[in-house]
C-alpha cells in the first residue's frame, strides 16, 4: 500500500529520524511486494522504426505546437474542408434560444460549457484549478445513487441527474450574481464546484520525496435542494481528444485478446471489457472511450457531450438534462428545429468526423534507458504499446495502420487510492480504463495543463505513477526502486510518446 504522509504533520526536530523510519517501512513493503510480483523481470523489445509514428499515417510533427486539433495529413482536400467545418462547430459558443442566429442557439438551459472545446482546451486535457476558490470549469462531477440501469449504466441522482451542471442561461448566472438573485421563472445553475486539495508526501527507498495531492470535491450553492442521502460523486477532468478515430478503428477482437478477467496467467493483471449501452445498435456492446470505458462509439461521445455538457438536443439524445424536480428547466424555450433537435444530424456528423480525424503527434526524442525502464517496470502490461487497425473504415487513413497508443482500453482495478466509489455499467468503484499515453507530454506546452488521472490530481507523470495501486502496484513498486536518474528517464520516455 502507498505510504502517504501530510507535510504539515512533520516537526523539524523529528524530520530526519522520521525520514529514516519511513524509508525502512517502504523498503519492507517493497520486499513484500517483490515476493508476489510475477513475472519478476520483463524483457525490452527492440526499437522499431514505426514507433516514431504512433498514429501511423495520421502522425504529424509538433515542433512548436499551439493545438492538438490538427487534421490527419492523409485526409483528402474535400475531407479536410469538412474537418475544418466540424472544428468551427466544435469551437463555436452556443447562445440562449430564441435568437436570430438559429444555427447556434439552444444553449442550456443547464450546461457546463458553451462549446465542445470549452473543456478540451485546444484539444488537450482540461485545466484543473490549484486555487480552492476558483471554480472547476474544464470538467464536471458525475452523480448517481446505488443501483444499475442497463441503458444509463447508473441510477441518476433524483434531483440533479447523473451530471452536475454548474451553469445556466439565467441572467443572474451570466452576470456572475449570487444564486438567490435568479429571477422568477429563470433556471438556476445546479451548483458551483470547487476543489479543496489535500497534500501528502511520498518517500522513495533512496530517501528522496515527492509531494502528491488529492482533490476533495467542494460543492457550493445547491440550486434545487439537498442531494439524496446515498449520492455517489465522481470528479472527471476532460481528456485530450486526438487519435480517437484510430482507437475506434481497432478491431474489438484485438482488445478482447488482452482481457484476462480471472487473471488466469497469474501475472496480477486482470483487464476487463466494460459492456455499455449503444444508442446506435440498441444493445450492450464493449466500451472503449471515457475514463471508465463507458462509451462505445465516437458518435455517442460527441452526442452525449452536446446534450449533457452544453444542453444541446440532438438526434441521439433529444432530451435536455432537466430532471422532474426542475420545472423552470423543463419549461424553458428551446432552439429545436422542426424535427425537435437543436443540432441536426448533418451538423452533428461534422463534429463527429472532426473528432474522428484529428492527427496524433509524432514521438519526440527520449533517453533509451527510459524506454528500458518502462518495459522492465512492467508498465506495458496495461499500457499495451501497439495495435493494428481494421481494414473496413470509412476513412482510408484509418485502415490497416500500425499504431502505438500505449493502452489496452480495458478496465483495471487501480486500488483504493484512486477509487471514486462509483460503478459505471460493469466498471467497479476501483476500476478505470487504461488511458492512452500518446501525446501526453505535449499537454502542458499546449494549454498549460498536465493534469493527469481521471480527476486531474497528478501534476506530472511521476505523480500519476505514484498514485497507481491495485493491479499496478508491482509496476509502481519497480518504478520506486529505480535510481532517481532512471525514474526521470522513464518519465521522459512517457512524455515523448
Amino acid at each position: 500500500m502507498m505510504k502517504l504522509f501530510r507535510p504539515d504533520s512533520f516537526r523539524p526536530h523529528l524530520l530526519l529520524a522520521l525520514g529514516f523510519l519511513l524509508v525502512g517501512i517502504v523498503l519492507v513493503n517493497l520486499v513484500i511486494c517483490d515476493k508476489t510480483a510475477s513475472p519478476a523481470h520483463f524483457s525490452t523489445p527492440d526499437i522499431r522504426q514505426e514507433e516514431s509514428l504512433p498514429g501511423g499515417s495520421s502522425s504529424i510533427p509538433y515542433p512548436a505546437i499551439a493545438s492538438l486539433e490538427i487534421p490527419s495529413p492523409e485526409l483528402t482536400d474535400s475531407a479536410k474542408s469538412l474537418f475544418y467545418a466540424g472544428k468551427a462547430l466544435a469551437h463555436q459558443p452556443w447562445v440562449k434560444a430564441p435568437t436570430a442566429t438559429t444555427a447556434r442557439d439552444g444553449l442550456g438551459p443547464l450546461y457546463n460549457a458553451r462549446s465542445c472545446l470549452g473543456c478540451h482546451v485546444k484539444g488537450a486535457k482540461g485545466i484543473v484549478p490549484d486555487d480552492p476558490n476558483k471554480p472547476f470549469t474544464n470538467g464536471f462531477v458525475r452523480l448517481s445513487i446505488p443501483g444499475y440501469d442497463p441503458v444509463l449504466g447508473v441510477i441518476p441522482e433524483p434531483t440533479y441527474g447523473d451530471q452536475l451542471q454548474t451553469e445556466s442561461t439565467s441572467l443572474a448566472n451570466q452576470l456572475g450574481l449570487a444564486l438567490n438573485q435568479t429571477g422568477d421563472g429563470e433556471v438556476k445553475p445546479e451548483a458551483k464546484v470547487f476543489l479543496q486539495w489535500q497534500f501528502y508526501i511520498q518517500i522513495y527507498p533512496d530517501g528522496s520525496a515527492v509531494e502528491l495531492r488529492q482533490p476533495k470535491i467542494d460543492i457550493r450553492d445547491l440550486g434545487y435542494g439537498p442531494f439524496h442521502d446515498v449520492t455517489l460523486f465522481s470528479l472527471r477532468n476532460a481528456p485530450a481528444i486526438h487519435g480517437m478515430g484510430l482507437i475506434e478503428a481497432i478491431p474489438q477482437s484485438e482488445i478482447d485478446a488482452l482481457a484476462d478477467p480471472d487473471d488466469s496467467n497469474n501475472d496480477g493483471i486482470s483487464g476487463r471489457v466494460n459492456l455499455v449501452w449503444s444508442p446506435y445498435k440498441d444493445k450492450l456492446i464493449p466500451g472503449r472511450f471515457g475514463h471508465k470505458a463507458s462509451k462505445a462509439e465516437i458518435a455517442t461521445v460527441v452526442a452525449a457531450a452536446f446534450a449533457n455538457d452544453i444542453g444541446i438536443s440532438n438526434p441521439i439524445f433529444p432530451q435536455q438534462p432537466c430532471t422532474s424536480k426542475q420545472a423552470a428547466c423543463l419549461n424553458s424555450l428551446t432552439g429545436n428545429d422542426d424535427l425537435g433537435y437543436e443540432i441536426p444530424q448533418d451538423l452533428l456528423e461534422l463534429v463527429i468526423n472532426f473528432t474522428r480525424n484529428i492527427s496524433v503527434p509524432k514521438q519526440r526524442s527520449f533517453p533509451l534507458k527510459g524506454r528500458t525502464a518502462f518495459y522492465q517496470s512492467g508498465c506495458q502490461q496495461c499500457h499495451q504499446p501497439q495495435f493494428r487497425t481494421g481494414k473496413d473504415q470509412s476513412f482510408a487513413h484509418l485502415n490497416d495502420q500500425l499504431i502505438w497508443p500505449y493502452s489496452d482500453f480495458l478496465l483495471h482495478d487501480m486500488g483504493d487510492q484512486l477509487t471514486d466509489g462509483r460503478p459505471d455499467f460493469d466498471a467497479s468503484r476501483n476500476e478505470w480504463r487504461t488511458p492512452p499515453l500518446w501525446g501526453l507530454g505535449l499537454n502542458k506546452q499546449i494549454n498549460g495543463s498536465l493534469n493527469l488521472l481521471h480527476d486531474g490530481r497528478a501534476r506530472s507523470v511521476e505523480e500519476a505513477i505514484l498514485w497507481h495501486g491495485g493491479e499496478a502496484t508491482n509496476a509502481r513498486t519497480k518504478f520506486m526502486q529505480l535510481a532517481a536518474e532512471e525514474r526521470q528517464q522513464l518519465v521522459q520516455f512517457v512524455e515523448a510518446l
